[in-house]
């Protein structure tokens, strides 16, 4: 005969997060899905220096900011990223952009771990956003597969990309993504070692060396890419 035991497990805090857009229809939208969906909203922001005094405040662990905010709508909201990183290294930071803005993205995701760039379209898909918040939190540095697709899809006489293939081309998309090799076997229904075999011909191709850091390895081939 078995006793049960019935043990308690501590539940998981929430993660706080600040919301910045000076939207404000988005910013609610937003905040709304976040609180329903787990996470604690603990402050919003309509500019730059609100996000800045909540962030200082509040030590959330993730902030999610516009690109563009008051008063002249042009990188305030990269601005406050920047800062944000400086003073506090371990707040991971998702940055909403309207278009794909390549200059940008790399120099936000040169800034370090927990960091993505994301278009707003990509907000309507759910259940998507919410992982991808999710995996930022836990370090890892996100790209927006639109901006893959634009860098991978330029060609250039002698492109080093044409030598990668379809399947290669498939593996390099999520390892920007910030997915590990396990999360990109269960993407495209292959093994994890399949998946690293891959990986290993990406970075031979691209003459880059071969590391079990998975946001440096997303560095270097988005960096490469950008560069090229």
């Amino acid at each position: 005969m078995t006793m049960e035991q019935n043990v308690d497990v501590p539940a998981r805090a929430p993660l706080r997060v600040v919301v910045a857009d000076d939207d404000v229809l988005l910013r609610e939208g937003l905040a709304s899905l976040l609180g329903r969906s787990g996470f604690e909203v603990t402050g919003q922001a309509g500019d730059a220096a609100q996000v800045l005094a909540l962030v200082r405040d509040l030590t959330p662990e993730l902030v999610v900011v516009d690109i563009r905010m008051p008063p002249t709508h042009t990188t305030e909201g990269l601005d406050a990223a920047r800062v944000i990183r400086q003073e506090f290294p371990e707040t991971g930071i998702v940055v909403l952009s309207a278009h794909v803005e390549v200059e940008h993205a790399m120099e936000l995701l040169a800034s370090g771990r927990k960091i993505g760039y994301l278009l707003k379209s990509r907000v309507t898909d759910v259940e998507d956003f919410l992982d991808t918040l999710g995996r930022i939190a836990k370090g890892a540095s996100v790209v927006d597969p639109a901006l893959v697709q634009e860098l991978v899809s330029a060609r250039r006489r002698n492109d080093p990309l044409g030598l990668l293939s379809a399947r290669e081309r498939e593996v390099l998309a999520l390892m920007a993504e910030g997915r590990s090799n396990a999360g990109i076997g269960r993407r495209l229904w292959v093994t994890e070692g399949t998946v690293e075999k891959h990986v290993r011909s990406i970075l031979a191709k691209l003459s880059l060396p071969e590391t079990d850091d998975d946001h440096r390895r997303v560095l270097a081939v988005v960096t490469f890419l950008e560069a090229r």
